[in-house]
């Protein structure tokens, strides 16, 4: 292959993502500064890409370069959703400053890289559903549940005994959902866990009781009654990975932690992190 043919169709937004993970490695060696430099080789045209402050679950192993972002929850009526922060016409992005007093800003900037930039959920002022609707095929319980339809709490109701024959039982019982969709699309792709371990997060204890105090605040608004939610793409190559959707993940310690069997990368949601990234551009709307 011409090493300037491009082996990924623009569409898929593959080669920029990949020029987005040197432009992230960079910033660890740079200050900010240097950032400027960085966004200028690795932004395409287009709106509210750049230098992105996040927290996520941790990557722990593998080629990912970072950990995936992790969406604030809310419950109403018992269906869980995730929290789209305002739209800030100054900023260019939706943003909750902040966050939960955690000095961590919230911004839908944090989920434009693979190819999710260009969803029209993403888009700040976007009017779409924040529900998150049930995507059955990773877990079996979700087959009984119709397509599409709101998670509700009750439906996680055994949390602290679930299993599913990977890893260990009791840890926690997960769901893949659907956030921010519309009428015309499906919305992106997450993931959803009630777990004990969360609970005590929130609560900084135990093992938890030494997090940062800006990300245990961050956690503790973040989560509720045990939930926590991440944008379910690997920050490597843009696969959907998954917490104990695959028996192979044992053979990579895996078996209780997010794993991603295209590459075998590996996060740990009961790790929250604080990383920065360059944050690919949204297209311009038409």
């Amino acid at each position: 292959m011409p090493l300037d043919e491009d082996k990924y169709p623009a569409e898929t937004g593959r080669r920029r993502f990949v020029k987005g993970v040197v432009g992230s490695a960079a910033l660890s060696s740079v200050g900010v500064g240097g950032a400027a430099a960085v966004d200028a080789t690795t932004d395409a045209a287009g709106e509210g890409g750049g230098t992105t402050t996040f927290v996520g679950v941790e990557n722990t192993d593998g080629p990912a370069p970072r950990g995936m972002p992790i969406i604030p929850i809310e419950i109403n009526g018992g269906e869980i959703s995730g929290l789209w922060p305002e739209f800030d016409p100054e900023a260019g992005v939706a943003i909750a400053p902040d966050f939960g007093g955690s000095g961590i800003d919230y911004s839908s900037a944090w989920f434009q890289y693979c190819g999710i930039q260009s969803s029209p959920g993403i888009y700040p002022q976007a009017e779409r559903t924040n529900t998150f609707l049930n995507s059955p095929g990773s877990f079996a319980w979700q087959g009984e549940v119709e397509r599409g339809a709101p998670l509700t709490v009750d439906m996680f109701d055994d949390y602290q005994e679930w299993g599913n024959g990977i890893g260990r039982s009791g840890l926690g019982k997960p769901a893949s959902a659907n956030w921010r969709a519309g009428d015309e699309d499906s919305g992106v792709p997450i993931q959803i866990l009630r777990s004990v371990e969360i609970e005590k997060m929130a609560n900084g204890e135990g093992q938890y009781g030494d997090l940062p105090n800006n990300i245990q605040n961050f956690i503790s608004e973040a989560t509720q009654d045990g939930f926590i939610a991440w944008l379910n793409k690997c920050t490597h190559f843009c696969c959907v990975p998954g917490f104990k959707t695959q028996e192979g993940s044992v053979n990579f310690g895996a078996e209780d932690r997010i794993y991603c069997q295209c590459h075998q990368s590996v996060y740990n949601p009961f790790s929250p992190v604080q990383k920065q990234f360059v944050a690919l551009p949204r297209p311009p709307q038409a």
